[in-house]
């Protein structure tokens, strides 16, 4: 499988990594070009590209840049696409900590929505609810009764199974996280958001997360316990369980 990643931090790179060894063809872009990704795209075994020749030809695009980054990309970028292509949104949107504020995601709008409204394309919402941490060294195989899991939401069913074979062969339950206007449940400060749990319990705190809620707990308790944590500037891998414990304390369930 084809498949283009756009943004090779933390999180982009640890996932281009993981779908290049296991055989697929994967293309890398960031903003700064071609020759800004050539080392990274070497040391993971992917191909070096532009945006362009990242997107081209692919089955599936993760796009993992910058929460409002994606309204920088051009607007025919996904010209020479196929129309089915499977496009992955991991961002997440943190107000007044990182990104700018948007008034159609305050007022209501789920973030992947809105994404795929900057891009005119139908989207998926994925790998935005595990620390890139756990991406890296939590996978299991599949059948591990401990194995963490991974929502996808999305409205296309087809290229949904697609995004969630991928989630599996990384190592972890692909759950289905509902249409892309479901996917708030999965936003920041839900009950499934980054607690690092089995299947059955991403399931339920889906199931249990309340509009509106998540907003105000981001916004107030978790903007200050997690400035905390890292006052220090610890590496993640030192906070990790810490983050989790943090997170599953605001949604009890």
């Amino acid at each position: 499988m084809k498949i283009g990643v756009i943004g090779i931090g933390e999180m982009g790179g640890t996932i281009a990594s993981r779908w290049s060894k296991k055989g697929h063809s994967v293309c890398v872009a960031n903003s700064r070009g071609l020759e800004a990704v050539k080392k990274r795209a070497n040391e993971i075994g992917a191909v070096a590209a532009d945006i362009y020749g990242a997107v081209e030809g692919a089955d599936v695009v993760l796009l993992s840049m910058p929460f409002p980054a994606v309204a920088t990309l051009p607007s025919d970028l996904f010209d020479r696409t196929a129309e089915g292509v499977a496009i992955v949104d991991t961002a997440n949107y943190y107000p007044d900590v990182r990104d700018p504020r948007i008034p159609q995601i305050d007022a209501g709008m789920p973030e992947s929505v809105w994404v795929s409204q900057q891009l005119g394309r139908p989207i998926f919402k994925a790998f935005n609810n595990i620390m890139f941490y756990a991406l890296s060294e939590l996978g299991k195989p599949e059948g591990s009764p401990d194995r963490l899991a991974i929502p996808v939401a999305g409205d296309d069913a087809q290229a949904k199974q697609i995004v969630m074979g991928l989630v599996n062969e990384l190592g972890f339950d692909p759950v289905d996280g509902g249409s892309l206007e479901e996917s708030w449940r999965q936003q920041p400060s839900t009950p499934a958001y980054c607690c690092d749990y089995g299947a059955a319990k991403t399931r339920e705190g889906i199931r249990a997360a309340v509009k509106g809620r998540a907003e105000k707990i981001r916004d107030s308790v978790w903007r200050e316990k997690y400035g905390r944590l890292f006052a220090n500037k610890p590496t993640y891998a030192a906070v990790h369980a810490d983050i989790i414990a943090l997170n599953r304390s605001l949604n009890p369930f």
